[in-house]
């Protein structure tokens, strides 16, 4: 029951389908409400390591697929009126050593042809005007970056979800999928459940039960620092254009 699952439940359901959702936890017990709450174009990897490993016409789907995906968000946002604090305040990315800056530098000025993204280097020099820091050695700003506030989000779509009649029980761990004729059994402790189809959208908590899944989508830690309350002063000489902020390092001590 995070982004996905819900995601799924609600279009599924608002097409006719009668949908349950389980959960093993609390809905959006785990990373759907609990992240970041910023919202870019990125993928990891380059059109250039992605062209090598899967050809230049998949590669540019891929990328693409990251900006459709802002796109579409801030679309959704704004049909549904969810109350998330949802903004395009674009996003800082820090360059924790010269190395980074130059490398960061050069792929701005050098953006694939049609998967270009409004973005500008900011010099060490500069960097005050980004953040109330001499840490870093500059960086660069993704103009058209989002946040919102990944809870309130959740909510939305959990409230979404139910006044589309989807059932969500939570608690409930499944326990396995089971082929039966042209449709599922979907067993937990309080007990069977036939379904026509199934969707796993467990991410980074799949289990046993589909194997297949668990050997390809791999959990990655991911680490908040939470602050005592900060007055706005300090929030404003921290992060005086109040984005979201990211940096290059990416083993973190």
């Amino acid at each position: 029951s995070g982004y996905t699952g819900l995601h799924a439940a609600i279009a599924l359901a608002r097409g006719g389908r009668s949908v349950v959702v389980f959960d093993a936890e609390d809905a959006g017990w785990g990373c759907s409400s609990r992240n970041g709450g910023q919202i870019s174009t990125s993928i990891k990897p380059t059109f250039e390591e992605l062209a090598k490993q899967h050809g230049s016409e998949a590669a540019f789907a891929i990328l693409k697929d990251g900006h459709n995906a802002l796109a579409w968000i801030e679309q959704f946002v704004e049909d549904e009126s969810i109350d998330c604090d949802f903004r395009v305040n674009g996003r800082f990315h820090a360059a924790h050593n010269p190395v980074q800056y130059e490398k960061m530098a050069k792929a701005i000025e050098a953006q694939h042809a049609g998967l270009e993204v409004p973005a500008h280097v900011v010099p060490r020099a500069e960097q005050h005007s980004e953040m109330g820091t001499d840490t870093y050695f500059g960086g660069v700003v993704f103009e058209k970056h989002a946040t919102l506030d990944p809870g309130r989000y959740h909510q939305g779509l959990l409230d979404r979800a139910l006044a589309a009649g989807v059932q969500i029980v939570t608690h409930c761990p499944v326990t396995s999928v089971e082929k039966s004729g042209d449709s599922f059994d979907v067993k937990s402790d309080r007990g069977t459940t036939r379904a026509r189809d199934v969707i796993v959208a467990t991410n980074g908590y799949t289990g046993n039960i589909t194997p297949w899944q668990r050997r390809r989508v791999i959990p990655i830690g991911s680490y908040i620092i939470a602050t005592e309350k900060l007055s706005r002063d300090v929030t404003d000489r921290l992060m005086p254009r109040d984005r979201a902020y990211s940096d290059s390092r990416k083993v973190v001590h």
